[in-house]
Protein backbone atom coordinates (compact mmCIF):
# COMPACT_ATOMS: atom_id res chain seq x y z
CA UNK A 1 0.00 0.00 0.00
CA UNK A 2 2.91 2.50 0.67
CA UNK A 3 6.15 2.53 -0.84
CA UNK A 4 8.54 2.18 2.48
CA UNK A 5 9.01 -0.34 5.35
CA UNK A 6 7.96 2.22 7.65
CA UNK A 7 10.29 0.51 10.41
CA UNK A 8 13.14 0.80 8.49
CA UNK A 9 12.50 4.51 8.03
CA UNK A 10 12.39 5.01 11.94
CA UNK A 11 14.98 2.89 11.99
CA UNK A 12 17.04 5.81 9.79
CA UNK A 13 15.62 8.64 12.20
CA UNK A 14 16.97 7.26 14.75
CA UNK A 15 20.18 6.19 13.72
CA UNK A 16 19.81 2.08 13.91
CA UNK A 17 18.82 1.98 9.89
CA UNK A 18 21.27 -0.44 8.47
CA UNK A 19 20.88 -2.60 11.86
CA UNK A 20 16.95 -2.75 11.56
CA UNK A 21 17.09 -3.21 7.61
CA UNK A 22 19.04 -6.31 8.35
CA UNK A 23 16.41 -7.96 10.84
CA UNK A 24 13.73 -6.98 8.29
CA UNK A 25 15.31 -8.61 5.18
CA UNK A 26 15.84 -11.93 7.03
CA UNK A 27 11.97 -11.47 8.63
CA UNK A 28 10.41 -10.96 4.55
CA UNK A 29 12.15 -13.81 3.43
CA UNK A 30 11.06 -16.03 6.35
CA UNK A 31 14.27 -16.82 7.35
CA UNK A 32 13.29 -15.26 11.18
CA UNK A 33 10.07 -15.46 13.19
CA UNK A 34 8.21 -12.49 12.75
CA UNK A 35 7.61 -11.88 16.60
CA UNK A 36 10.97 -11.69 17.33
CA UNK A 37 11.89 -9.81 14.82
CA UNK A 38 9.75 -7.22 15.68
CA UNK A 39 10.34 -7.12 19.14
CA UNK A 40 14.41 -6.60 18.16
CA UNK A 41 13.72 -4.21 15.64
CA UNK A 42 11.32 -1.94 18.19
CA UNK A 43 13.70 -2.10 20.76
CA UNK A 44 16.19 -0.70 18.31
CA UNK A 45 14.39 2.18 18.04
CA UNK A 46 13.78 3.43 22.25
CA UNK A 47 13.82 6.85 22.91
CA UNK A 48 12.72 8.21 19.11
CA UNK A 49 10.54 11.40 19.50
CA UNK A 50 6.91 11.14 18.92
CA UNK A 51 7.64 14.33 16.65
CA UNK A 52 9.82 12.23 14.29
CA UNK A 53 7.08 9.67 13.59
CA UNK A 54 4.49 12.78 12.96
CA UNK A 55 7.06 13.88 10.15
CA UNK A 56 7.25 10.26 8.33
CA UNK A 57 3.51 10.09 8.40
CA UNK A 58 2.62 12.97 6.72
CA UNK A 59 5.14 12.24 3.72
CA UNK A 60 4.99 8.40 3.35
CA UNK A 61 4.23 7.75 -0.42
CA UNK A 62 1.46 5.28 -1.65
CA UNK A 63 2.11 2.88 -3.93
CA UNK A 64 1.08 3.77 -7.43
CA UNK A 65 -2.69 2.66 -7.94
CA UNK A 66 -4.19 2.20 -4.57
CA UNK A 67 -6.15 5.18 -4.46
CA UNK A 68 -7.71 4.52 -7.73
CA UNK A 69 -7.93 0.42 -6.58
CA UNK A 70 -9.28 1.46 -3.11
CA UNK A 71 -11.67 3.87 -4.37
CA UNK A 72 -13.30 1.31 -7.42
CA UNK A 73 -13.49 -1.42 -5.20
CA UNK A 74 -15.13 0.51 -2.44
CA UNK A 75 -17.57 2.03 -5.08
CA UNK A 76 -18.51 -1.84 -6.55
CA UNK A 77 -19.18 -2.74 -2.80
CA UNK A 78 -16.10 -4.49 -1.37
CA UNK A 79 -15.04 -3.66 1.88
CA UNK A 80 -11.28 -2.71 2.71
CA UNK A 81 -8.95 -3.49 5.52
CA UNK A 82 -5.25 -2.84 5.67
CA UNK A 83 -4.09 -5.63 7.99
CA UNK A 84 -0.20 -4.75 8.62
CA UNK A 85 2.74 -5.93 11.01
CA UNK A 86 3.69 -2.14 10.66
CA UNK A 87 2.30 0.38 13.04
CA UNK A 88 -0.99 1.63 14.37
CA UNK A 89 0.40 5.22 14.03
CA UNK A 90 0.56 5.09 10.30
CA UNK A 91 -2.27 2.73 9.50
CA UNK A 92 -4.64 5.23 11.25
CA UNK A 93 -3.54 8.07 8.82
CA UNK A 94 -4.30 5.81 6.04
CA UNK A 95 -7.80 4.71 6.88
CA UNK A 96 -8.42 8.37 7.51
CA UNK A 97 -7.05 9.33 4.35
CA UNK A 98 -8.31 6.52 2.02
CA UNK A 99 -11.41 5.61 3.81
CA UNK A 100 -10.56 1.97 4.87
CA UNK A 101 -13.40 0.41 6.71
CA UNK A 102 -10.59 -1.79 8.78
CA UNK A 103 -7.01 -1.19 9.74
CA UNK A 104 -5.33 -3.77 12.66
CA UNK A 105 -1.99 -2.62 13.13
CA UNK A 106 1.06 -3.22 15.57
CA UNK A 107 0.96 -0.71 18.37
CA UNK A 108 4.16 1.38 19.30
CA UNK A 109 4.47 2.45 23.05
CA UNK A 110 4.76 6.20 23.58
CA UNK A 111 5.77 7.52 26.82
CA UNK A 112 6.28 11.04 27.48
CA UNK A 113 6.63 11.71 24.09
CA UNK A 114 8.90 9.23 23.07
CA UNK A 115 8.86 5.20 21.81
CA UNK A 116 9.88 3.50 25.09
CA UNK A 117 11.27 0.48 22.64
CA UNK A 118 8.07 -1.75 23.12
CA UNK A 119 5.01 -2.22 21.57
CA UNK A 120 1.63 -2.99 23.10
CA UNK A 121 -1.43 -5.43 22.66
CA UNK A 122 -1.17 -8.51 20.64
CA UNK A 123 1.41 -8.36 17.90
CA UNK A 124 -0.06 -8.54 14.12
CA UNK A 125 1.76 -11.74 12.69
CA UNK A 126 1.20 -14.27 10.05
CA UNK A 127 -1.31 -16.00 11.57
CA UNK A 128 -3.11 -13.18 13.35
CA UNK A 129 -3.39 -11.74 10.03
CA UNK A 130 -5.21 -15.03 8.53
CA UNK A 131 -7.59 -15.04 11.77
CA UNK A 132 -8.26 -11.49 11.29
CA UNK A 133 -9.47 -11.86 7.45
CA UNK A 134 -11.55 -14.17 9.17
CA UNK A 135 -12.95 -12.79 11.80
CA UNK A 136 -13.79 -9.41 9.38
CA UNK A 137 -15.37 -11.94 6.98
CA UNK A 138 -17.33 -13.41 9.63
CA UNK A 139 -18.14 -10.16 10.66
CA UNK A 140 -19.44 -8.82 7.11
CA UNK A 141 -20.99 -12.09 6.46
CA UNK A 142 -18.64 -12.79 3.50
CA UNK A 143 -18.08 -16.27 2.65
CA UNK A 144 -13.89 -16.86 2.48
CA UNK A 145 -14.23 -17.83 -0.60
CA UNK A 146 -15.21 -14.42 -1.48
CA UNK A 147 -12.46 -12.63 -0.21
CA UNK A 148 -8.97 -11.61 -1.65
CA UNK A 149 -6.06 -10.76 -0.02
CA UNK A 150 -2.79 -8.89 -1.19
CA UNK A 151 0.38 -9.15 0.30
CA UNK A 152 4.47 -9.36 -0.47
CA UNK A 153 5.80 -10.95 1.95
CA UNK A 154 6.41 -14.08 4.15
CA UNK A 155 4.12 -12.86 6.53
CA UNK A 156 1.40 -12.86 4.81
CA UNK A 157 1.90 -16.19 3.17
CA UNK A 158 -0.95 -17.89 5.69
CA UNK A 159 -3.89 -15.09 5.05
CA UNK A 160 -2.78 -15.17 0.64
CA UNK A 161 -3.90 -19.06 1.22
CA UNK A 162 -6.96 -18.48 3.42
CA UNK A 163 -8.59 -16.08 1.22
CA UNK A 164 -10.32 -17.25 -1.71
CA UNK A 165 -7.76 -15.53 -3.82
CA UNK A 166 -4.64 -14.73 -2.92
CA UNK A 167 -2.61 -12.28 -4.69
CA UNK A 168 1.28 -11.89 -4.29
CA UNK A 169 2.09 -7.91 -5.25
CA UNK A 170 5.52 -7.64 -6.28
CA UNK A 171 6.41 -10.60 -3.84
CA UNK A 172 9.28 -12.19 -2.39
CA UNK A 173 9.44 -15.90 -3.79
CA UNK A 174 8.37 -17.71 -1.31
CA UNK A 175 5.13 -15.33 -0.97
CA UNK A 176 4.52 -15.82 -5.01
CA UNK A 177 4.87 -19.39 -4.75
CA UNK A 178 2.26 -19.81 -1.70
CA UNK A 179 -0.35 -17.65 -3.43
CA UNK A 180 -2.80 -18.09 -6.06
CA UNK A 181 -1.80 -15.24 -8.33
CA UNK A 182 1.35 -12.76 -8.67
CA UNK A 183 1.39 -9.38 -9.96
CA UNK A 184 4.90 -7.54 -10.72
CA UNK A 185 3.51 -4.35 -11.89
CA UNK A 186 4.43 -0.82 -10.22
CA UNK A 187 0.79 -0.18 -9.98
CA UNK A 188 -1.61 -1.85 -7.49
CA UNK A 189 -4.51 -1.02 -10.31
CA UNK A 190 -3.51 -3.97 -11.96
CA UNK A 191 -5.14 -6.23 -9.54
CA UNK A 192 -8.04 -4.59 -10.79
CA UNK A 193 -7.86 -6.52 -14.14
CA UNK A 194 -7.00 -9.37 -12.14
CA UNK A 195 -10.57 -9.16 -10.47
CA UNK A 196 -12.50 -8.64 -13.78
CA UNK A 197 -13.07 -4.88 -13.42
CA UNK A 198 -12.80 -2.93 -16.99
CA UNK A 199 -11.35 0.21 -17.73
CA UNK A 200 -15.00 1.09 -18.45
CA UNK A 201 -15.92 0.75 -14.67
CA UNK A 202 -12.85 2.11 -13.67
CA UNK A 203 -13.13 5.26 -15.62
CA UNK A 204 -16.56 5.64 -14.64
CA UNK A 205 -15.52 5.52 -10.53
CA UNK A 206 -12.51 8.09 -11.64
CA UNK A 207 -15.27 10.54 -13.32
CA UNK A 208 -17.72 10.35 -10.16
Amino acid sequence: LIQVEVIDELAKLAGVGEQVKAITERAMAGHMDFDESLRSRVALLKGLPESEMKRLADQIPLTPGAEVLIKTLKRLGYKIALISGGFSYFGERLKEKLGLHYVYTNVLEIEDGRLTGRTTGSIVNAQRKADLLEVISQQESIPLESTVAIGDGANDILMLKKAGLGIAFNAKRKTREAAGAAINQKTLASILYLLGITDKDIEEVARS
